[in-house]
């Protein structure tokens, strides 16, 4: 029984597998055909060599890297005014003890779960009299409403599991607390650290509804409205936007591959004690 429950394992794993990879790879063979040969291919179109004409059309007419751009600036932006203000929130809420640290946490947590259509209207109230609409500040503010609860969470539960016997050896020689986080705390949380940096860009990397609303124009637009934006004359031009998807999806998957191990490692501090 053993070996079939193994065979059994691997072919379920192998399923799952390729129903995952398998809207990829169309995606992938798809924005190189013809927009005649997307959805409903012929035996012309599927015999047709591949082409990059999509993806010509996206850094020629579309230019596609305007907001390729724009997305990398923001998230990286984003991520990092996050990250620190994150750590040293997080790193209190762990380890001091004050009146409120459990309510505040929840709290924390419950900003994180407001449905983000709630409040584009008192952001973009906000944002048009402080004239940052259309502009970076603009798109790197409203984040932070997002990002900064959920990297608050997450660094929170990491330091947590942390031991205090190195951190009371330190402050015990004579280190602050601040100088123990630096040099103690945050080289034992570099995963957890690294794996909350990487959620949090990719959070803003794919977030569409702030960038929708407070854009105005093509010169500030993130990949995910420029997509949704993609219009021919008469008809959706699938192509370029199968093309401009396979782009947006590079740099993503890039990350994850390279830092893998940090995630990995980050998503499962906690779960065994030494």
């Amino acid at each position: 029984m053993r070996p079939l429950g193994r065979l059994a394992a691997l072919a379920a794993a192998a399923v799952l597998v390729a129903a995952m990879l398998a809207p990829v790879v169309w995606m992938i063979v798809a924005s190189l055909r013809p927009d005649a040969g997307v959805f409903a291919p012929s035996a012309e179109t599927v015999a047709a060599p591949l082409s990059l004409e999509h993806y010509r059309a996206l850094f020629g007419e579309r230019g596609f890297l305007r907001p390729v751009a724009n997305s990398l600036i923001v998230a990286a932006a984003t991520t990092a005014v996050t990250l620190p203000i994150a750590v040293l929130c997080a790193y209190a809420i762990a380890r001091l003890r004050f009146p409120g640290r459990s309510a505040l946490l929840a709290v924390v947590l419950a900003v994180s779960m407001f449905p983000q259509i709630s409040i584009v209207p008192p952001l973009y109230l906000i944002l048009r009299e402080l004239r940052l609409l259309n502009t970076y500040p603009g798109l790197v503010l409203p984040y932070l409403t997002f990002s900064m609860p959920l990297a608050i969470w997450l660094l929170t539960g990491f330091f947590r599991q942390l031991p205090r016997d190195l951190e009371e050896a330190a402050m015990l020689d004579g280190a602050t607390r601040m100088r123990t986080l630096r040099d103690v705390v945050l080289p034992l949380a570099a995963p957890g650290v690294a794996s909350t940096a990487i959620l949090t860009f990719l959070y803003c990397w794919n977030e569409f509804l702030f960038a929708l609303s407070f854009t105005l124009g093509p010169d500030r637009y993130t990949v995910p409205v420029a997509i949704m934006l993609f219009r021919g004359r008469y008809q959706v031009p699938w192509g370029e936007v199968l093309a401009a998807t396979v782009l947006a999806t590079i740099p993503v998957a890039l990350l994850v591959l390279a830092c893998q191990r940090r995630i990995v490692a980050g998503l499962t501090v906690g779960a065994t004690k030494g």
